[in-house]
């Protein structure tokens, strides 16, 4: 079978040079065509972009599950085993997790060694909470395999949580009922543990409510009898005098009176206290015997024991009601033992009224400066420059702004402001010191370019010709800004309140210098006038896990406590998040046109 070019008849002259050429062009282009690079039609490229997005998912889910998994498994109990090892010693914990070592070769016996050297000089050893610290002086405990002779589960241990000195791991050897020694009888017990407990949390009440009521007022009046002295020139400010003695010696008017109300509220203090005396004096007649692993023994008194349960006898259901009981005393309940114990109220509540009230505060100063820029100010060198600085102010290291927050706001505006207004209680400082009012202050500091540049932009994409339209009907700039632009701008406004949020809500380094604490006994909202106390410190969930990983007494111990308040804080700002994407989506659908 003869080919195409084999039928046509053979050119001549100068067009059939030109037929010639233009055949192997024609091949020359389906050379090129099929031997092109790859790199040209964009493929390697999409690899390598579809590749990295997968990587970065696949890191981000991982993160995620680590924190989930560590965080939701912190609160399940486990049961209790009793290790002996081949020196004869004994001891009982809970396993928390197991590792290779390169164990110390020559400290080792010969078997030992040699089962060593055929595992290429390594070994596997198990993490175990022995926990009663008060006994011990240590929570964990390392234990090899090659040292362990036989492990094993007694039905008869208890884990116990207590109020103080952590957890306890042992059997119970009696208790002591109201005075009267008895065999251990675990109905009794119960019943007696939750008496104990409501003794307990009603001591607890009286003295936080009722004789902190007290305390306060008396705080309170001898304020005010130092601002009298000071407006009558018998004391100097800051001077430290006896305010008492000089009150004392005013025969009438108001210090006479301010003295009277605090001898009768020292008379009410002393009776609520008698009252907490006898309530203690009962509660040590309720004590139970615990014995640990090897014997020795302890007498807390019950209303110590906020948990117990035999580790290794209880089955699922109960199981299952001590971790969702955990779970509440950890959102709804203040920390204990070194913050490595007991529940993150207060850090919760700081985080979320620190993070509200840096909104409050950014969001004026960001969505007022974006507006002048975008609107008002005449585009030019000048205006540029105040772009770029806005947008370098995003890269400052966070803690800059901590130690300008505490330089300016705190020693500076909080100083004046006591001075002024506080006169009566210096040299100890209101306002001049850290406090929730300027950590959100300078958070709002730290986050307002996030806000600017998102306003800025939300701004930019209105159309012009809305704008114009308005205008042409007679709308002042201000109107139209106000009635047109603003709510078209909404939603990409609320992106950048979002973003700062997500960083605000998160950030440490500058808090540690202007307000944050280990422990705040007294929140920032109370029943105490005015109420809202914006000078007091408070306690922040990032903070909460730098604590308990880095500077708590055994780090081991705070571990299970960092990951779940990581999973709670990482919940905590995807909700406040989540409500924020809400509404910008209920602003988008409102103004249906001209979304961002």
């Amino acid at each position: 079978m003869t080919s195409l070019n084999e039928q046509l008849p053979p050119a001549s002259g100068a067009a059939g040079a030109a037929g010639v050429a233009a055949k192997d062009a024609v091949k020359g282009r389906r050379v090129r065509r099929f031997s092109a690079d790859l790199s040209a039609t964009g493929e390697p490229a999409l690899w390598g972009f579809g590749g990295a997005l997968a990587l970065g998912i696949i890191l981000i889910a991982g993160f995620l599950m680590m924190v989930l998994y560590n965080g939701a498994t912190t609160f399940w109990p486990k049961p209790i085993a009793q290790v002996e090892l081949t020196d004869g010693t004994v001891i009982a914990g809970v396993e928390r997790r197991g590792t290779i070592f390169r164990p110390d070769m020559p400290r080792l016996a010969e078997d030992v060694r040699a089962e060593v050297e055929a595992n290429d000089g390594f070994a596997y050893r198990t993490l175990y909470q022995t926990a009663n610290f008060d006994l011990y002086g240590d929570d964990f405990q390392w234990v090899a395999d090659f040292e362990t002779q036989n492990v094993t589960q007694p039905e008869d241990f208890y884990y116990f949580e207590r109020q103080t000195w952590g957890v306890f791991v042992g059997r119970i050897a009696g208790m002591q009922i109201d005075g009267q020694q008895m065999e251990y009888d675990p109905a009794v017990l119960r019943r007696e543990q939750s008496s104990a407990r409501d003794r307990f949390n009603q001591i607890r009440r009286i003295e936080r409510t009722e004789i902190g009521r007290i305390n306060h007022q008396i705080e309170r009046e001898r304020l005010a009898q130092r601002r009298a002295l000071l407006e009558e020139g018998a004391l100097q400010q800051g001077e430290t005098a006896d305010v008492d003695g000089l009150a004392s010696q005013a025969r009438d008017g108001v210090l006479a009176e301010s003295q009277a109300r605090i001898q009768e509220l020292q008379a009410e203090f002393e009776v609520l206290q008698a009252r907490v005396n006898e309530i203690r004096a009962t509660d040590r007649r309720y004590t139970v015997t615990l014995q640990e692993v090897g014997g020795r023994t302890i007498e807390p008194e019950i209303s110590q024991i906020v948990r117990y349960f035999p580790a290794n006898t209880i089955g699922i259901p109960e199981k299952i009601g001590i971790y969702f009981s955990r779970w509440w005393e950890f959102v709804s309940a203040e920390p204990r033992e070194a913050n490595t114990q007991g529940g993150v109220l207060p850090a919760i509540f700081g985080t979320v009224a620190m993070t509200l009230l840096m909104v409050v505060f950014v969001a004026p100063f960001g969505v007022i400066t974006a507006l002048y820029l975008r609107e008002y100010a005449k585009q030019g060198r000048v205006t540029s420059i105040v772009r770029i600085s806005v947008n370098n102010l995003a890269g400052v290291p966070s803690i800059v702004y901590g130690v300008f927050g505490l330089g300016f706001f705190a020693y500076t505006m909080g100083g004046t402001i006591d001075q002024l207004f506080y006169p009566e209680a210096l040299p100890n400082p209101t306002f001049g010191k850290g406090g929730i009012l300027w950590a959100s202050l300078t958070l709002a500091l730290l986050t307002v370019p996030v806000v600017i540049v998102a306003t800025e932009e939300a701004l930019a994409a209105v159309p012009r010709s809305m704008r114009e339209g308005s205008l042409a009907c007679g709308a002042s700039k201000w109107q139209t800004i106000r009635y047109v632009v603003l709510p078209k701008a909404l939603p990409g406004i609320m992106t950048g309140m979002i973003l700062a949020m997500a960083r605000g809500a998160g950030e440490v380094a500058p808090l540690m210098l202007v307000g944050v604490v280990k422990l705040a006994p007294a929140l920032p909202i109370d029943g105490f006038y005015p109420f809202i106390h914006l000078d007091r410190s408070f306690m922040h969930l990032g903070f909460h896990i730098f604590d308990v990983g880095f500077q708590s007494r055994n780090s081991e111990a705070g571990k299970p406590m960092v990951f779940v308040t990581t999973l709670l804080l990482l919940a905590l700002i995807v909700a406040m998040n989540a409500t924020a994407i809400i509404v910008r989506n209920r602003l988008k659908r409102k103004y249906a046109t001209g979304q961002f």
